[in-house]
Formats: structure tokens, C-alpha cells, sequence
């Protein structure tokens, strides 16, 4: 029989061995893409400095760009290899980065090669682009997924996003999937690379099969199989604070399997806009249903207001691994602002403490506005959870104006001066985790022991 001790150590390897295998995949892809390269004989052609060298580096850019693009298309297929081995926010930095990489190497690639075509050829750059775009096979295709992705980038840029509604961004987003689409007739009919050896053609072909495949199936199959064999729907709308809205979800049989701070895809069938998912988390430990709590603000969650009982439910999920299998310690230090508390209060209703060995801050502009009240004041009375609540504008760090006399990491020794014995999770706004986040370190609080979860792409 496993002892209670056991279990933190047991899926503290569990984790580590889903993370092994994420990176021994990126590492073995990669490694095989730059073997192609230099079977290829880019190396040889790098140092003769002349227009083969720069042809060499747009096939070497062009091959990792692709590669990339797969990274990018599993990324956003979800599928359980990179969700338990990254974690949710693992998995967005990583979109963001692999992104933004994915698309300067595309774009080095472009002009690398038609550079070096034009200088062995004599002819003019812009002669030479219009030949590639025109005579070659597939090239259309690929300019018109260049000009996709172009807009993607363009709109995920910070500045550029800040100005468009989470479902507008989120709509030109989903274009992406068209763009890499588009190029890839090109890559694997007319790329040298993919097609220089059958071992190369079968890589090529059978790792876009299964990105292909995943998308699929863990984007559309078994959410549909999901939301279909539960038969979910909305059980109950009711106001959570003066800007929240909490709904609570059933089925026929019960709601899906999934764990307290973990968060799900939703989609809510009432009318148009219904494919726009959104992701919210579980804000109490879930059971036979599961409930949501959203912050009132874009067109998403404003609409949750007006949902009517019986309305049919599509989710993706559970995501996320904020949850209480990170726990390493016995005690639990929660710091939650706005909506961030919802995932935090469901963990403590769900996880196993004593008395006083729980401590709860949460972060607000106005107490009126302060979401699951009623629940942790529950948690309070009945489960002995300490609590705090820090509200009005922020000052100088992630504490409040009337806070400024106190620095973070002292304020922390001062709700658990036994920091040791605690894990911390952190959820709110980005900027305001990794102030957060900081002063956990600074009070002397491991990495380790530190768990959060980030929504933003």
C-alpha cells in the first residue's frame, strides 16, 4: 500500500518522465533535421562562400522553419505528450517563442535562397522572385501561406493584440492552421531536403501525417466524443461578486474526470459565436458537476451572464498542471488577484490540510468586487483556512498602496514564517505572477515549490 509520504515523490517522477520524453522528442527531431542538412552537403557548400553558401543557409533555415511549424501545429493540437510534459504555462511560452522563431527563420529562408539563386543565375532579385512565385511548383500556394502567417504574427505581436477583442485575435489566429497548410505542398513536393533520401520523405511525410492527425483527434474527436457520451449542460447561472459570473455544468452521466485548478476549453451552444472556445478554470473541486467563475469583461464572458439552464455544453480538456499533484510540502500558501482566485479556492476544497495550515491572499481593486466569497468564507469556518484579503489599486510591487510600507518577501514570512513546509500557488495577471513569484524565491521558497498557471498565448 502507498504511504501518504510516497505519493509527492511518485508523481513528482511521473511528471518528470512525461517532461524526458517532451524534450527527447524536440531533441531527436532536431537533431535529425540538421543531419539532413549536412547529408546534404551543407556544410561543404557553406564554405565555399560563394552563391551555394547562401543557398545552404536558406535550406538550413528552411528545414528548421519547418520543423518549427510541426512544433507549433502539435503545440496547438494539445496532445497529452506536451500538456503533462510542459504544463500549460511551459506549453505558452514555448507557442510564443517557437512562433516568432518559426516565422523570422520562414522569412531568412525567402531571402537567403532567392539571394543565392539570383547570384548564381544573373538575374535581378526581383526577376528571380517572380520566377520562384510563378514557374515553380507550389509556389503559389506557399506565397498565399506566407501572407497568412505574416497577418498571424503581425496581429500576435503585443502592442497589435492589445487592440483586438480576445475572439477576433483568437478567430485570425486559427488562420495560421490555413498558412502552414498552404506551404506544405511546397516543402514536400519541390524541397530539396525533403525529398533527398526515403528516409527523409518518410520523416517529412509521416511527421506532418501525425501533427495532421493530432489535430484531429485532440482538437475536435475526443472533445466531440467527450461533451457527447456526458451529454453536458448548463445546470445554473448565478453572479459571483459584482463583476463574476459563476456557472455550473452537468451531464446525463456526471461531468468528465478532472482535477481541482485545472481548466477546461469551453464552448456554450446558445447561438452565434458558439465556436469560439474559451478557456476557464474549475473553481470548485469537481465532482458530479463542474463550475466556472469568469471575470465580466469581453464578449466571451459577458455572454456566460445570459446563459440559460439546459443550454448544451462542448469542452476541451482537463489542461493544466496546477493542481494538487505538484504538492511537495504539507502546507498551502494560495495568492490569487481577480479571476486567478477561482482555480485556487478549488484546490483548497479539494486538497487535505490541517487547521491552520492553509493560508489564502487574494488581490482585488474593491472588496465588492471580490469573486467566491461565499466558498472561502466556507473554507474559513469549516477547514480552519487562514485568510487575507489585500484589496484596493496596486503600489509599487503585487501588494496594494496601503501595503507600500511592506516588502513583498517580508509580508510572506509574515503569513508563513515555517516557508519551508509550504508549496505556493500564484494565479492572476502575467506581470503581477512574476512579482509574485520573485518574492516566494526571495522568502526562501524553492522553484520547485512554486506553481502557476498562465492563460495568456
Amino acid at each position: 500500500m502507498t504511504t501518504t509520504a510516497a505519493r509527492p515523490a511518485r508523481r513528482l517522477r511521473t511528471r518528470e518522465a512525461w517532461h524526458v520524453g517532451a524534450v527527447a522528442v524536440i531533441w531527436l527531431t532536431s537533431l535529425f533535421v540538421v543531419s539532413l542538412w549536412i547529408s546534404g552537403g551543407g556544410i561543404r557548400d557553406l564554405l565555399a562562400m560563394d552563391a551555394d553558401s547562401l543557398t545552404t543557409l536558406g535550406r538550413l533555415t528552411g528545414l528548421v522553419a519547418a520543423n518549427l511549424l510541426l512544433y507549433q501545429v502539435l503545440l496547438m493540437a494539445r496532445i497529452p505528450l506536451f500538456e503533462r510534459g510542459f504544463g500549460r504555462d511551459g506549453m505558452t511560452r514555448m507557442h510564443r517563442v517557437v512562433g516568432f522563431w518559426s516565422f523570422w527563420l520562414m522569412l531568412a529562408h525567402i531571402v537567403l535562397v532567392v539571394a543565392g539563386y539570383s547570384a548564381a543565375s544573373g538575374l535581378n532579385v526581383l526577376v528571380q522572385t517572380w520566377d520562384f512565385v510563378v514557374d515553380y511548383p507550389a509556389m503559389l500556394l506557399a506565397t498565399a501561406g506566407t501572407v497568412l502567417l505574416v497577418m498571424v504574427v503581425a496581429t500576435s505581436i503585443r502592442r497589435a493584440r492589445a487592440r483586438l477583442r480576445y475572439e477576433s485575435w483568437h478567430l485570425l489566429h486559427l488562420y495560421a492552421y490555413v498558412g502552414v497548410g498552404l506551404a506544405l505542398p511546397h516543402e514536400l513536393w519541390t524541397g530539396a531536403d525533403f525529398l533527398s533520401s526515403p528516409a527523409a520523405t518518410a520523416y517529412w511525410w509521416t511527421l506532418w501525417a501525425l501533427a495532421a492527425a493530432s489535430v484531429l483527434v485532440f482538437r475536435l474527436g475526443v472533445p466531440t466524443v467527450q461533451s457527447l457520451r456526458h451529454g453536458l449542460r448548463v445546470v445554473g447561472v448565478e453572479r459571483d461578486g459584482d463583476r463574476g459570473v459563476a456557472v455550473r455544468v452537468s451531464g446525463r452521466s456526471g461531468a468528465p474526470r478532472a482535477r481541482a485548478g485545472q481548466f477546461f476549453i469551453w464552448r456554450f451552444l446558445d447561438g452565434p459565436g458558439w465556436t469560439r472556445g474559451h478557456p476557464f478554470s474549475l473553481a470548485s473541486a469537481p465532482g458530479r458537476d463542474l463550475v466556472l467563475s469568469a471575470r465580466l469583461a469581453g464578449d466571451g464572458s459577458t455572454r456566460l451572464a445570459a446563459l440559460a439552464p439546459g443550454t448544451r455544453v462542448h469542452v476541451e480538456g482537463p489542461y493544466g498542471t496546477m493542481t494538487g499533484d505538484a504538492r511537495e510540502g504539507t502546507k498551502l500558501l494560495m495568492i490569487g488577484a481577480g479571476a486567478g482566485v477561482a482555480p485556487l479556492v478549488a484546490i483548497l476544497e479539494a486538497e487535505a490540510f490541517a487547521p491552520g495550515d492553509a493560508v489564502l491572499v487574494t488581490r482585488d481593486h474593491a472588496r465588492a468586487t471580490a469573486m467566491r466569497a461565499p466558498q472561502i468564507a466556507a473554507l474559513v469556518q469549516r477547514r480552519g483556512l487562514r485568510y487575507a484579503s489585500l484589496d484596493g489599486p496596486r503600489g509599487r510591487s503585487w501588494l496594494p498602496r496601503t501595503h507600500d510600507a511592506w516588502a513583498g518577501p517580508q509580508l510572506i514570512a509574515y503569513l508563513a514564517p515555517d516557508i519551508q513546509e509550504y508549496d505556493a500557488y500564484v494565479c492572476g495577471p502575467p506581470a503581477w505572477m512574476d512579482a509574485v513569484t520573485a518574492d516566494l524565491r526571495a522568502a526562501g521558497l524553492p522553484r520547485t515549490r512554486i506553481h502557476t498557471e498562465s492563460f495568456e498565448v
